[in-house]
């Protein structure tokens, strides 16, 4: 029997893309496949000061999140921002951090 989780839905998404997103070189590399027109086909280790093995756990990470998508084709990869959950993204995090947690009434 699968373990049902205690959060809701959402709130597992918004976990999972900031977990995502909480490393430096995970930013860069959204920030680096962001500039572009297209899908980027290439080493993005070429293009970012990051080692080869690094770039591919951290690309594991994002395509994982559902952040990014890629595709091989040999002998290159191909990556795109996955617009759908970038999207999605946009939202959750939005919805996050316009509540008003420092408007409550408390002792710290």
């Amino acid at each position: 029997m699968a373990k049902k989780s205690k959060y809701c839905e959402e709130t597992e998404t918004l976990a999972r893309y900031a977990k995502a997103l909480a490393h430096p070189a995970r930013v860069s590399i959204m920030q680096f496949l962001a500039k572009r027109n297209t899908c980027y086909f290439g080493d993005i280790h070429e293009e970012l000061p990051i080692a080869k093995a690094t770039v591919s756990q951290h690309l594991k990470e994002l395509k994982e999140a559902g952040l990014i998508q890629g595709e091989i084709e040999t002998p290159k990869v191909k990556y795109c921002i996955n617009k759908k959950n970038w999207k999605k993204a946009q939202a959750l995090f939005s919805d996050f951090f316009n509540k008003d947690f420092c408007n409550r009434k408390c002792g710290c």
